[in-house]
């Protein structure tokens, strides 16, 4: 048996001579695992916001292709671009849409302008706004 002078921890004396580090390994793995977690759903954010971003420019430049046909008006475009934010995104997407006619470089070409909230937290809590435009060229 040993004295316990060498700095051994004994059977019988709990504390005495026993490892400072021991337990570190739990807090350790509790820290960075709030760090892990925290950086993962910044990713997913970032991602939510780019898929939100997306989808709306895809239906605002589809309802100006729809609102810049020979055979279609301006109100046509703009219920296209609702009905795709509203089925890909959800109605609160799909509440602020505005198509108007404009002249770019000298063409006559339908601006469909969509203002969406930019999702801060999943699709639910507050939000920004972000404004997307699509064009197509007018027939004639």
């Amino acid at each position: 048996m040993t004295s316990g002078r060498s700095g051994e921890a004994r059977p019988g004396r709990p504390g005495v001579g026993a490892d400072p580090e021991r337990g570190s390994a739990v807090a350790e793995f509790v820290m960075v695992a709030a760090l892990v977690l925290a950086l993962f759903l910044a990713v997913v954010q970032v991602a939510l916001a780019m898929h939100v971003r997306a989808l709306a420019i895809d239906a605002a430049a589809e309802g100006a292709r729809i609102a810049a046909r020979a055979d279609r008006d301006l109100s046509s475009g703009a219920v296209r671009t609702q009905e795709l934010l509203a089925s890909s995104l959800g109605q609160r997407y799909a509440d602020d849409v505005s198509v108007r006619q404009a002249t770019v470089d000298g063409l006559d070409v339908v601006e469909v302008t969509v203002r969406v909230p930019l999702p801060v937290v999943g699709l639910i809590g507050p939000s920004g706004v972000l404004t997307l435009q699509g064009h197509a060229l007018e027939e004639a």
